[in-house]
Formats: C-alpha cells, structure tokens, sequence
C-alpha cells in the first residue's frame, strides 16, 4: 500500500475533473448496483502510464459534451477493498491499473486496460473514451 501523502496529488488530479472518489467496496456496491444509466470507474495508478496517459486523457474526454452519468475512481494500491470490489464488477478483463470499466444499468459494456493506455498519447486515448461514450451514453440535456 502507498503512503497517503504519496497517492494525494494523483487522487487530486483526477478529482478536480469532477470525479468522485470511492474509497469502500460499499462506496462501490452503491454506485453499481442501483443499475440505473452510465457510469465510468477510473482505476487510478501511481505509474508512469497512469500520469504520463491515462489521467490526462481521462482529462480531455471529459471535455466531449457525451459522458457518462455518473464518473468515479478507485486507487490501486491505496484502497484495496474498493478497487477489489470495482474488479469484481469487470468480471471477464483481466485486472490492471490504470483501467476504465464503461458500465450501463450496472453492468460492465467495456474495459479499457492497462495495455490499451501504455506507450500511447493522452490524445489517443481519450479518442477512444470518446467514442466508447458516443456508443454508451446518452448526450447532456
């Protein structure tokens, strides 16, 4: 498990974006299970391709005017029951972190892993959320 003072600055970067922080499998259980529109669970990374792509892209796909209804975040080695819990409900991707799980009425439609994020640009990735956004989730009001 990392020190707090260590994850705090990355848990921020994310959190100014807007997302909520889910720290508890219950916190977890709470989103998930009410199984009612879009959600989007970022599981956070103290590495290279969780500063270097996925948190800047996460970012840049919050600009688009299509996301989902609800955006949360678990830490990978901070709070290891909460992002255990959110695994569980990517049931069928390998874990990995950084991640994204696109879910719709409480259930996972898609996961972005760890290997779909390394070695590529915010940019690119962020083109993906997008899109996977388009595809999911439906335009603000």
């Amino acid at each position: 498990m990392y020190p707090e003072e260590m994850v705090k600055p990355m848990r921020e970067e994310v959190t100014r974006l807007g997302v909520r922080e889910l720290r508890t499998a219950q916190d977890v259980d709470t989103l998930l299970k009410q199984g009612k529109g879009t959600a989007m669970v970022f599981v956070n990374s103290v590495c290279g391709c969780a500063a270097g792509g996925a948190r800047p892209a996460l970012a840049l796909a919050l600009q688009h005017a299509v996301k989902p209804d609800a955006l949360a975040t678990v830490f990978a080695g901070a709070d290891r029951e909460a992002v255990e819990r959110a695994r569980s409900y990517m049931a069928g991707f390998p874990p990995s972190s950084p991640s994204i799980g696109l879910f719709k009425d409480g259930k996972v439609v898609h996961v972005v892993e760890r290997r779909q994020i390394e070695g590529r640009m915010p940019a690119q990735i962020a083109s993906d959320l997008t899109a996977l956004f388009d595809k999911h989730c439906k335009p603000a009001r």
